[in-house]
């Protein structure tokens, strides 16, 4: 090769080499300090497709156990409330019985008539009371339906542990409009068991929505909730409302509209212990009323031989429900525990197959990288040799 001063072969080589090496290095870098395997997609495709896929799997997966925790806490506390309304029904059975026996006068027995009436509505209490998360657990559900149609502004209409008896009650719901830009909406309903009527008022304040100048429209935001409270202390529920911008106050269909309800003996809640949108991705949990109704103890009393015999049998039949709700959610907090189980080996499980796609082997790497760093040493030297070498034809010219 002709020795020349214009083009320096070797130092474009070392050059190239260099460059190489550096890229190499500052890869192997780049793994090192993110400890993955797969920074990017060039590193390995399928591997980082894979590997995002289990990832997503994974955090999905520790969410479920986390969904399965709570799961078998709420449970926890609804059968809590379980066990103390038992407590509650032992005592009244022991009253029960001592008020059917003859040694005891009409007085005597309304003296204990006093206390099962009082842990009577303690019953209702705690049934009405139990919550988790704002959600009654042990009150039963009751179902609406109502005359009011969307084009009427109403969204929805619901109810909790609306009745103390649940026979079946009907009512009707009216609005009184307010020309002020207010209302009162009225609700209504008879106990089916006992007939008296018991009222449900909210009032709709103008802060809620606006009126035009003669009060025939009234706008509001889609989502306003109205609740009515029952007014009478002895009925627990309460009803809510959900309006749109449809709403008319003045509108003359909200009087007298029906509304109708049934109600059943459990609360229905799925919990999500999986990481898909198929059925067994979740476990389904009905917790049953504990109420005087469901327990169907309602409406007893120990004033009479007579009636405390009643009371001591419908009390043994009630022991007999709560106990079969009872091993219901304890088989359901087994289940859960054993779904939490499998969902934490599923977890380990695909960590590891993650692990061994992603993962950075650090010490094989560290050798890589520490090959890749003499390279770039080597090769800064060596281009700098190279750079020297023009300078030798200057002898030359002596």
């Amino acid at each position: 090769m002709a020795l020349n001063v214009i083009s320096n072969y070797a130092a474009n080589v070392a050059h190239r080499n260099l460059t190489a090496s550096d890229a190499a290095a500052t890869s192997s870098l780049a793994k090192l300090s993110s400890g993955t395997r797969v920074v990017t997609a060039r590193d390995d495709a399928a591997s980082l497709a894979i590997g995002s896929r289990l990832n997503l799997e994974v955090n999905a997966l520790k969410q479920a156990s986390v969904n399965a925790g709570q799961a078998i806490s709420m449970l926890q506390i609804g059968e809590g409330a379980m066990g103390k309304v038992q407590d509650i029904l032992t005592r009244m059975k022991t009253l029960a019985v001592q008020a059917s026996s003859g040694q005891l006068s009409a007085t005597e027995r309304n003296m204990l008539d006093t206390e099962y009436q009082a842990l009577l509505a303690e019953v209702d209490r705690i049934a009405e009371d139990t919550e988790f998360n704002g959600n009654q657990l042990v009150n039963g559900v009751t179902q609406i339906t109502s005359g009011f149609t969307g084009s009427a502004g109403v969204i929805n209409v619901s109810a909790t542990g609306f009745f103390e008896n649940a026979g079946g009650d009907d009512g009707t719901l009216a609005f009184t409009f307010d020309s002020a830009g207010g209302g009162t909406f009225t609700l209504t309903a008879s106990d089916a068991a006992t007939g008296t009527a018991s009222t449900y008022q909210a009032t709709l304040s103008i802060d809620a929505f606006d009126v035009d100048t003669v009060g025939s429209t009234a706008f509001l935001v889609t989502g306003t909730a109205v609740k009515l409270q029952s007014t009478d202390d002895g009925v627990k529920g309460f009803l809510t409302i959900t309006l749109n911008d449809e709403f008319d106050g003045s509108n003359s269909t909200f009087s007298g509209a029906a509304v109708n309800f049934a109600t059943e003996n459990a609360n229905s809640y799925s919990f999500k212990i999986g990481s898909g949108t198929r059925q067994h991705d979740q476990i389904t949990v009905a917790l049953d009323g504990i109420g005087s109704q469901q327990l169907g103890i309602a409406n007893t009393d120990v004033t009479t031989q007579a009636n405390a015999d009643a009371a001591s049998e419908a009390l043994s039949l009630a022991v007999d429900t709560l106990n079969n709700s009872r091993a219901n959610v304890g088989a359901s907090q087994n289940r859960l525990d054993f779904a939490a189980a499998n969902i934490a080996t599923a977890t380990e499980n695909a960590e590891a197959a993650r692990s061994s796609l992603m993962d950075l082997d650090i010490a094989a790497e560290m050798t890589n990288f520490t090959s890749k760093q003499i390279l770039v040493q080597a090769g800064v030297s060596m281009l700098a040799q190279a750079n020297q070498m023009p300078q030798n034809l200057l002898r030359l010219f002596q």
